[in-house]
C-alpha cells in the first residue's frame, strides 16, 4: 500500500526557515574564504576550515529543518541517530574537500571541476544518508532519474559555490551568490524529496527504535545553529571579512594617498589628519609631480651638524 507523503506539513514555514539556514550557511561560508584568499596575512587553513564548517552546517541545517515538515498520513516517522550525526559530518567534510582544493589551488578548470563534482557528490550523499535515518512502517522508493536530477542539482550548486568562494571579493555580490546558493541547495533538497514515495506494510509493524522528529531533530539543530551564530560574531568582529580586503584597503588607500591627475593639477595631496595637527605652523608637504611622494623630515642624523640636509621620501 502506498502511503500519503506530505513534505510540507508545516506549510511555508519549514521551506523558509530552510531557505534562511542555507543562505547564512553559505554567506558567511563564503566571507570566511575571501578572508583567507585575498589577505596574505590571515591563517588560511583556520579561515578556510571556519568557511568549510559554516557553509556544511548550512546545508545540514537546511536539510533538516525542511525534514520536520515531511510527514507520512498513515505511518509515526522516526530517525536513527548515528546515521544523523554521520550526514552533518559527511557534509562538513566534502565541503571542506572543495573549499580548501579552490583555497590552495585557485579556480582551474580541472581544479574547480573536479572539487565541485566531489563536493556536489558529498551534499548529495548528506542528503540520501539522512533519508536512509528515516524509520516507518514501511520502506521508502525513490523515482531514479528525479534522484538523477537532484545529484545533478548538487553538483552545479557545489561548483558554482565554490567558483564564487575565490573569485568574488565584493561584500554584497557574496551576499547575492549566497542568495542564490540558498536556491540551489534549497532546490536539491525538494527535487530529491519529489522523489520519495513510501510503501507500507500491510500490517503494523513493531516499535521503532529511533527518536521522534521533535525529540530529536530540534535538540541537534542547536549545536550547529550555535556554531553559525558564532561565526557570524567572528565576521561581524573582522572588517576584512566584512568588508573584503579590497575594499578596506582602496578606502584607507584613498585616504591618503594622492592621484597623479591630482597632483599634476595642482590640486595637492590628500594630507593625513596626523600631519595636520601635530604641528599647526609646518607648512604642507609638496608632492613630487612625477611620483606623487611627500617629503619626509629629516632623521636624526641628517640634523646634526655635519649631516647631510636633503629631505628623504616617504610614499603616501
Amino acid at each position: 500500500m502506498q502511503g500519503t507523503v506530505d513534505g510540507f506539513s508545516y506549510g511555508a514555514v519549514t521551506p523558509v526557515a530552510a531557505y534562511i539556514m542555507a543562505c547564512l550557511g553559505a554567506a558567511l561560508g563564503l566571507r570566511c574564504v575571501v578572508r583567507s584568499v585575498y589577505n596574505e596575512r590571515s591563517w588560511k587553513p583556520g579561515w578556510l576550515a571556519l568557511g568549510a564548517a559554516s557553509i556544511g552546517c548550512g546545508i545540514w541545517t537546511m536539510h533538516f529543518i525542511a525534514m520536520i515538515g515531511f510527514r507520512v498520513e498513515e505511518s509515526r516517522i522516526h530517525y536513527d541517530v548515528t546515521l544523523t550525526v554521520l550526514s552533518l559530518a559527511v557534509a562538513i567534510v566534502v565541503v571542506g574537500i572543495g573549499v580548501f582544493a579552490v583555497g590552495y589551488r585557485g579556480v582551474s578548470t580541472t581544479t574547480l571541476c573536479t572539487a565541485g563534482g566531489v563536493t556536489g557528490l558529498g551534499v548529495a550523499a548528506m542528503h540520501y544518508l539522512g533519508m536512509a535515518a528515516i524509520q516507518l512502517n514501511g520502506y521508502i522508493e525513490y523515482d531514479i532519474a528525479v534522484v538523477a536530477l537532484s545529484v545533478l542539482i548538487a553538483i552545479v550548486a557545489a561548483t558554482a559555490a565554490l567558483w564564487a568562494a575565490v573569485s568574488i571579493s565584493g561584500f554584497l555580490t557574496s551576499l547575492g551568490a549566497s542568495l542564490v546558493m540558498g536556491v540551489a541547495v534549497s532546490g536539491m533538497h525538494y527535487t530529491g524529496m519529489a522523489a520519495v514515495g513510501v510503501h507500507l506494510h500491510g500490517r503494523a509493524g513493531g516499535p521503532l527504535t529511533g527518536e521522534s522528529p521533535t525529540s530529536m531533530l530540534l535538540p541537534m539543530l542547536i549545536g550547529p545553529v550555535i556554531f553559525l551564530v558564532l561565526a557570524g560574531v567572528v565576521i561581524m568582529f573582522d572588517p576584512l571579512l566584512v568588508l573584503g580586503d579590497g575594499e578596506w584597503n582602496k578606502g584607507r588607500a584613498t585616504a591618503t594617498r594622492p592621484t597623479r591627475e591630482r597632483v599634476a593639477a595642482g590640486g595637492g595631496p590628500r594630507v593625513p589628519a596626523a600631519w595636520r595637527s601635530d604641528r599647526p605652523d609646518r607648512p604642507l608637504p609638496h608632492p613630487d609631480p612625477d611620483t606623487g611622494s611627500l617629503f619626509e623630515r629629516p632623521t636624526r642624523r641628517e640634523r646634526e651638524p655635519g649631516g647631510t640636509a636633503g629631505p628623504r621620501v616617504q610614499e603616501w
